[in-house]
């Protein structure tokens, strides 16, 4: 099993890994795992193509962003409770028709950071997008993986990728074709795996899977709370500008609309409460707190701990 001893003061790098690519951090008695599957690189309109080019480009330009494509971070925790190690999203893999050599890094960096597959006594996927799904995907994996492996994901998640409604969506040319076929392949693969649940599941003590629906119909966040601390991983129900702009739509959201409301009632209760935060598309190691500035929001990024 990983600890926090075999992950705080890793190998050397290789000469071409001269980025952090995870974080340690402890959550109570609860040791989390932040792991970087890479970088996604979008046209910056999927962060927000409800709103005139104008507008986005002036928020790009107050971040010092380029103006017209955003590398997304793709982030996923591993999370050991007991004796159980909790795999929260599984990165893109590969999809070689893409082309997107800078993603698909999590089983290398999992490998990196003394981590096992066999270790893994459960996966959360908190939506069957192929950036969450892909990992498992990668050519070898499922055979490392343990037989009595638990798979957690939302029902209506199952339900919905059965057929796929794209028709609120914005992508790119390519990846609705491209979602669909990796959910298919992850459900012909792994649906022996699959444990579904309705809207909430304790996965293991002080770990709790709770569907928000939005994103996705079955879209879910995972929060770890041990010991009066605790850490949302809020998947893709928030982006680096919800913050200040909660309504924006994303093109990835099936339901614009209901994915607004979730994010604005999500980080209004994780202000409330001051807990961690870390999301998938949120710059790495994305360790951070929400405050509220006015009528709109604030990440307050955490010190890194040495």
């Amino acid at each position: 099993m990983f600890s926090l001893e075999n992950t705080v003061a890793p190998p050397a790098p290789a000469l071409d890994e001269l980025v952090p690519s995870r974080y340690a951090l402890k959550v109570g008695d609860i040791d989390v795992l932040v792991v970087s599957d890479g970088v996604l690189p979008l046209p910056t309109q999927m962060l927000g193509h409800n709103v005139s080019q104008a507008e986005r480009a002036a928020w790009f330009k107050d971040m010092y962003l380029p103006p017209d494509a955003l590398d997304w971070a793709l982030n996923v925790m591993v999370v050991r409770s007991g004796d159980q190690a909790i795999l929260i999203d599984a990165g893109l893999g590969t999809d070689p028709d893409l082309q997107l050599p800078r993603a698909g890094q999590l089983i290398r960096r999992l490998g990196a950071s003394g981590i096992d597959l066999t270790e893994i006594t459960d996966v959360v996927i908190t939506h069957m997008h192929m950036d969450h799904i892909g990992g498992l995907l990668v050519e070898g994996v499922k055979e490392q993986l343990r037989p009595d492996l638990r798979v957690h994901v939302a029902a209506s998640e199952v339900e919905f990728w059965k057929s796929p409604d794209f028709t609120r969506t914005n992508m790119p040319p390519g990846f609705p074709d491209a979602l669909r076929a990796t959910a298919k392949h992850f459900w012909a693969e792994y649906s022996s795996y699959i444990r579904t649940f309705e809207d909430e599941h304790e996965v293991a003590p002080g770990v709790t899977v709770r569907r928000t629906g939005g994103h996705t119909p079955g879209h879910s966040v995972v929060r770890v709370n041990s010991q009066g601390s605790a850490l949302t991983f809020a998947g893709d129900a928030i982006f680096a500008v919800g913050f200040e702009q909660p309504t924006w739509h994303n093109g990835f959201e099936h339901d614009p609309e209901a994915s607004a409301q979730v994010r604005i009632e999500l980080l209004q209760e994780l202000a409330g409460t001051g807990e961690m935060l870390v999301a998938t598309h949120l710059p790495f190691p994305s360790v951070g707190r929400v405050s509220v500035d006015g009528d709109v929001f604030r990440w307050v990024p955490v010190f890194w701990d040495f």
